[in-house]
């Protein structure tokens, strides 16, 4: 950064060449700034937004928002991000100017979207056409925000998709018992299926689990980290948030069974992974113990809803299962709010009361 410090004015100021997104080499100069730090950002800015004239392509400007967010996000965050911008946005905007795009344009964007189908005739699940344009909203808001394009176009186009899914599935108690019984015969996916619904863990977090994260003498699994494969590659990352770094409790019988089995795991070493399994085996796994106990077929991912769902039906609040679950108590509120089906009758018991002793004193 080229920031110096005016003597005379006892202020600072900068002073530089740069290359604009044609290539031609240019000078700014720019005084009176009152720190060093005011100077030094207002360069770095300066020179995102010159390098990246809203003369250029979409095409052109996604090289610029890669080298402005890709060194700030998680791989697989970004590995995500990059799949939608090369699949579902480039194809379409890729030769058209970033200040020529219009809301019209994302319009047409968002009818190609939701009239698309695969081989099977089956169209984007509506959260997944809601993520494709967060995504495209994300990259316009960046372009505002920082190299002054005007307004954002998708704000001035209709809402596509929904925020969530229409059907949280969830297996009852008895439906679980009879799915892990028809498990039992391989114990690898059975002491798996155990963890994921007993203690509500997430897949990633599961699979990344080691000998060294269960503490048997406190009866807890302390979730740290989690799992992906990424590119081919193994890949152990932090949690999805924050709050998901935590201490989950185990039920005694499940403290056992893991005891037992990890006992019997041959030459494993306190920081190996437990479950050497890929998630297709579980998807694999999960069908198959459904079909054989005679139960309806639910996500991997609804085995933590399930997890909920008992926690709730045993009267605990949203705070405690989202301090269990590593979810903020809000969000617990929010999105499973309609298994709270005892708590609008009781509000409404205990106003009624009050209303009584009101009305008598």
């Amino acid at each position: 950064m080229a920031t110096y410090k005016d003597e005379q004015r006892g202020t600072w100021y900068v002073s530089f060449h740069y290359y604009d997104w044609t290539g031609k080499n240019c000078r700014k100069v720019k005084r009176g700034f009152k720190t060093k730090r005011e100077a030094t950002e207002w360069e770095r800015h300066f020179r995102m937004k010159e390098a990246a004239d809203l003369d250029m392509t979409f095409e052109e400007f996604v090289q610029a928002y890669t080298r402005d967010m890709k060194p700030k996000l998680k791989h697989n965050t970004w590995l995500t991000k990059e799949h939608i911008l090369r699949t579902k946005l480039l194809p379409y905007f890729k030769d058209k100017k970033m200040r020529d795009i219009r809301p019209k344009d994302i319009i047409q964007w968002q009818n190609e979207q939701i009239s698309y189908r695969d081989e099977k005739g089956k169209p984007y699940a509506p959260t997944y056409l809601k993520t494709l344009q967060s995504e495209l909203s994300a990259l316009f808001n960046h372009a505002v925000r920082f190299y002054e394009l005007k307004s954002n176009p998708v704000v001035k186009a209709v809402p596509l998709g929904k925020g969530k899914a229409e059907e949280m599935l969830f297996w009852t108690k008895e439906e679980y018992l009879k799915f892990i019984e028809a498990v039992k015969d391989k114990p690898y996916s059975y002491h798996a299926f155990q963890i994921l619904y007993w203690c509500g863990l997430r897949v990633g977090e599961l699979l990344a689990l080691t000998p060294q994260d269960i503490d048997f003498d406190n009866k807890v699994i302390q979730v740290t980290k989690s799992y992906q494969r990424l590119e081919g590659k193994d890949v152990i990352t932090d949690p999805k948030t924050p709050k998901s770094k935590r201490n989950v409790s185990m039920p005694d019988f499940l403290c056992e069974e893991l005891k037992d089995y990890i006992g019997r795991l041959y030459g494993i070493l306190p920081t190996d992974r437990i479950f050497y399994l890929t998630k297709s085996f579980l998807h694999y796994e999960m069908t198959r113990g459904a079909e054989k106990a005679g139960v309806k077929r639910i996500r991997i991912h609804d085995l933590r809803h399930s997890h909920v769902s008992l926690l709730i039906s045993m009267g605990f609040s949203a705070v405690s299962i989202g301090n269990r679950v590593g979810h903020e108590s809000v969000d617990i509120t929010y999105r499973y709010a309609h298994m709270f089906p005892t708590e609008q009758t009781q509000m409404a018991k205990l106003l009624n009361e009050e209303f009584k002793e009101g009305a008598e004193e």
